[in-house]
């Protein structure tokens, strides 16, 4: 420094600042910088000295250091700078210390702040150049050229280092942190991860959601069936195995990176100030159109790009749309028609309410208009048991001809995913094993003495041991959920007798989210028009692939309902009524698992309200004929029981083996059988003579015993029962030379 700087800088410093603290402010823009350019901050500690030499006690001097590893370009994350600025107003800084104005501030807010507080506080400020008085004009001129050179340099290094990045970028050949699943080989160049546990479970997430559909129903059946997932975290870079998440489960489905692009710029950084005035950044990721750049095919795939962008326009429609808005994922509610009916009049999609004393019975109205706008009615609004029944038939009738191909599809996708699916668990248990192995010679070549080590390695080992044990028991139960496989007869008859796909749709075991999601294969929606005059629905279903078919449906009458009990139910209590008594036909209805109207068990008082309302007249007993003569009754199991002198049980046997003949009008229904003067002679109180049990006529024979049965069963061999004494039982008579009860005098 020449002696006219050194004078005019003791002139600048006065008793004033020399009475106060001098700051040293030192900061690095990131940890880089602090770890390889450490010239410059030795540099900026050695200020200290300089502070000394300018007239400060040692004990004067404080450096704040609190930023290191800070960028300038705001304050907010600064404390150090924080604190600065909150002593400078407080009047405790004689001078502050800075290698160059960039270290204070590398934005123009900041720096004038501090300008301003500086000339207010009388505070100096001093660089490599000199000593300035914020107060002065001059000074103050030349301060604030340093600041906005200092703010426009920060502008051009981010703009080179930007322009680098696109352009490299541009050519697919900037270096990113790839997802779990790739690697860069030696030459730099993208690849599939060479683990196939890895390889295998990114798979699975796909083919998952290929069949569930929705990337919660993905994450519920990894977790069901205890699978992990890899995952690799940009902190470390090294592949760790948990639980699946839904975040996880996201990011394989949305990552183009597994479809084989390449892109940059997904992602846009925004700042805005919160409610508490703190400056806070927010990422968002940007629509395709926006990307900076998109290269498909830029390396090898796990999917093709046409999977990946079914599979972001699938998750795109299962957001949770506002509420009173139709659409979004299959849900557990019964409306099949969920999210795919669309108003004909103002194009809307319908929305979905429930009625009912169970809140089952579908209802799909359009309002929003009324909602939106203030009109003074909805658009049109219809139920929809009735309306889900027509498009149903309409659906079944479409698929009749491809049915049995669906179902011989179904049958070997099913046992395909089961293979993958075993294939993932192999994997596991493989993966699991070599951990295992690898944790085991580390504890094998530690020292026995050194007992530290070797905890701390045993129970790395047993973890190991445990995780390796849950692999394998995953994949014994992943085992024995094997799917049915059919056997080529089998198969054969299926082609033979076809597929009823609507027992599968209506089977109880099939939910209703599965209903759904089998319509929303096959329909894209349906387009829907009442004319409440005409009471007729003008229905336009689109299939999936464009196709559309139109169908009219005439709707219920004023004043009608649609839940009626089926006539087919009908018909069988009027054919039962005839014979018996409503509690019976109660319990033969409700053992058949048929329904009223209303979907309830029927009961003797539901019975009987069906019978008066469909004029159907109840059951009248007739008296019971006695046996005398020959006259012929027909009577129940019990009835027949005690006329020919046995226990029910017996009954029921003779029915099984076809020594009696009996008839029911329905299944579950009781038993009528027919007593007349044959009968009665079958059942004697002692053996004729001549006449063998049933295992001495089937040793005689040389026959089975269920063929001696079939032989009575068709007349070829007389039989009789004994009801009492010690013989009771069946008696045969095998030998026609034998004279038996049923021989006919010549």
């Amino acid at each position: 420094m020449s002696d006219a700087a050194a004078v005019l800088v003791s002139a600048k410093i006065g008793p004033v600042h020399l009475g106060r603290d001098a700051y040293v402010y030192v900061r690095q823009s990131t940890l880089t910088q602090l770890r390889e350019h450490t010239e410059s901050l030795i540099r900026q500690y050695e200020l200290r000295e300089r502070a000394v030499a300018l007239g400060w006690d040692a004990h004067q001097v404080r450096v704040i250091d609190a930023d290191l590893g800070r960028s300038g370009a705001e304050a907010s994350a600064r404390e150090g700078f924080k604190d600065l600025v909150a002593d400078v107003g407080l009047g405790r800084v004689g001078i502050i210390f800075g290698i160059e104005v960039s270290r204070l501030a590398r934005n123009n807010s900041d720096w004038y702040q501090l300008l301003d507080l500086c000339a207010v506080t009388d505070t100096l400020i001093a660089d490599a150049d000199g000593v300035y008085h914020p107060a002065d004009f001059n000074d103050r001129l030349v301060l604030g050229l340093k600041g906005t050179m200092s703010e426009a340099e920060l502008h051009l290094i981010r703009s080179r280092l930007t322009a680098g990045l696109r352009h490299k970028a541009a050519r697919g050949q900037l270096r990113q942190f790839l997802p779990v699943g790739f690697d860069y080989d030696e030459t730099g160049a993208v690849v599939i991860t060479a683990d196939e546990a890895v390889v295998e479970a990114i798979t699975t997430v796909f083919r998952r959601f290929a069949e569930l559909g929705t990337a919660r129903q993905v994450l519920l059946s990894l977790r069901e069936d205890g699978l992990l997932l890899p995952r690799r975290p940009t902190r470390t870079g090294r592949v760790t195995w948990q639980p699946a998440t839904y975040p996880a489960v996201h990011d394989f489905l949305t990552n183009p990176v597994y479809a084989g692009a390449f892109v940059f710029g997904r992602t846009r950084t925004e700042k805005r100030i919160d409610p508490t005035g703190t400056l806070v950044q927010h990422t968002t990721l940007l629509p395709r159109d926006q990307w900076a750049v998109l290269i498909p095919d830029h390396h090898p795939a796990l999917i093709d790009w046409a999977t990946y962008e079914a599979n972001t326009a699938r998750l795109r429609s299962n957001w949770r749309v506002p509420r009173g808005f139709g659409g979004g994922p299959p849900r557990e509610g019964t409306a099949l028609l969920q999210g795919r009916l669309r108003c004909g009049k103002c194009s809307r999609l319908m929305q979905t309410g429930y009625s009912g004393t169970k809140g089952n019975c579908p209802r799909y109205v359009c309002a929003r208009a009324k909602q939106l706008y203030g009109g003074e009615q909805g658009c049109q609004s219809i139920g929809g048991r009735r309306l889900e029944n027509r498009v149903l038939e309409e659906v079944f009738a479409v698929l009749q001809p491809a049915a049995l191909a669906a179902t011989g599809q179904a049958l070997t996708d099913a046992e395909r995913a089961h293979a993958a699916t075993l294939h993932a668990f192999e994997l596991s248990v493989e993966r699991t094993r070599y951990e295992t192995e690898r944790a085991r010679r580390q504890y094998d070549a530690v020292e026995p003495e050194n007992r530290l080590v070797a905890r701390t390695l045993e129970r790395a080992l047993e973890t190991k041991l445990a995780a390796q044990r849950h692999a394998e028991r995953d994949l014994l139960a992943a085992k024995t959920r094997r799917p049915v496989q059919l056997t080529d007869d089998e198969l054969a008859w299926l082609h033979r007798a076809g597929a009823d796909v609507r027992a599968v749709f209506n089977a109880p075991s099939t939910t209703f989210r599965e209903r759904k999601q089998l319509l929303r294969a096959i329909v894209s929606e349906v387009v829907i028009t009442v004319d409440p005059v005409a009471r007729t629905a003008a229905l336009r279903i689109i299939w999936q692939g464009g196709a559309s078919t139109e169908l009219t449906m005439q709707l219920t009458k004023i004043g009608g309902h649609f839940r009626t009990t089926d006539e087919d139910t009908v018909d069988l209590v009027r054919r039962l009524a005839a014979h018996y008594e409503d509690k019976t036909i109660a319990q033969i209805l409700s053992q058949q698992r048929r329904r009223t109207g209303t979907g309830l068990p029927f009961t003797k008082s539901r019975v009987h309200s069906l019978r008066v309302s469909r004029g159907i007249p109840a059951y009248q007993p007739t008296e019971t004929v006695t046996p005398d003569g020959d006259d012929a009754v027909v009577v129940s199991v019990t009835e027949a029981g005690r006329l020919l002198g046995v226990a029910t049980v017996t009954v029921y046997r003779w029915l099984r083996d076809g020594f009696i003949t009996g008839e029911q009008l329905t299944a579950n229904a009781p038993w009528q059988i027919r007593i007349d003067q044959a009968v009665r002679d079958r059942v004697v109180p002692t053996v004729p003579d001549g006449w063998i049990g049933l295992d001495e006529a089937a040793a005689a024979l040389g026959v089975a015993r269920q063929t001696v049965l079939h032989k009575v069963q068709r007349g070829h061999l007389q039989a009789v029962y004994v009801n009492r004494g010690q013989r009771k039982g069946l008696r045969i008579k095998v030998f026609s030379d034998q004279a038996g009860l049923f021989d006919q005098p010549s």
